[in-house]
């Protein structure tokens, strides 16, 4: 092998060790298993486990087989982390389908969920004007007699079915909107990730 051609050789990484590949493997029966809560919610089993290994479209397919199943009918929170995940994986129209399934009825929702879904999805569909007007129409509404008790300094303090303790603004998601003005021009994962994102300059 002459000089050159060892040099092109060290050059282009041979001696380097190969990349390593990702652990996406699951027991599908045993995570089908769970009950619709765990499976949800478990910030170290169910689904979740999948995608903080990066496991995304594998995450996203075992939510949509759950969510097939008897026991998950009516579970739109399990509906949506599918619809994040496909925004996630860049799967834009089928993303916006599995959200618009989320709508919740006017008399089920204080009216905080459905300006938040119109906010992701007019992000998605790149429609600043909608993600502004989804904006406005969530800092509007009233704080529910219910959360008042749950509030302080201005943020909603709750935990959730798996245990997870949740400190956000009132009103819910509107971090995560203006994180979509802020980042227009990026994409869902970038904007969604994206501390910076979420917070003004200085702040």
């Amino acid at each position: 092998m002459t000089s050159l051609v060892l040099a092109l050789v060290v050059a282009m990484g041979a001696s380097a060790e190969p990349p390593q590949v990702r652990d996406c493997s699951y027991d599908r029966a045993a995570m089908l298993a769970m009950e619709p809560g765990m499976f949800d919610q478990d910030m170290d089993g169910g689904w979740r486990s999948l995608a903080d290994r990066g496991c995304n479209q594998q995450a996203a397919d075992l939510l949509a087989a759950y969510a097939a199943l008897p026991k998950a009918s009516g579970n739109t929170t399990i509906v949506w982390h599918e619809g994040q995940l496909r925004a996630e994986l860049g799967q834009t129209a089928q993303a916006i389908a599995l959200m618009q399934r989320t709508y919740k009825p006017e008399d089920k929702d204080p009216g905080y969920w459905n300006a938040y879904v119109d906010g992701t999805i007019a992000f998605l569909r790149r429609d600043r004007a909608a993600l502004e007007q989804a904006r406005a129409a969530l800092v509007a509404i009233p704080t529910p007699q219910e959360f008042v008790g749950a509030l302080k300094d201005g943020r909603y303090h709750f935990t959730t079915a798996g245990g997870q303790k949740v400190d956000v603004p009132w009103p819910p998601n509107l971090e995560i909107l203006d994180g979509f003005l802020r980042c227009f021009d990026r994409d869902y994962h970038n904007a969604m990730d994206n501390l910076a994102c979420r917070k003004p300059e200085g702040g």
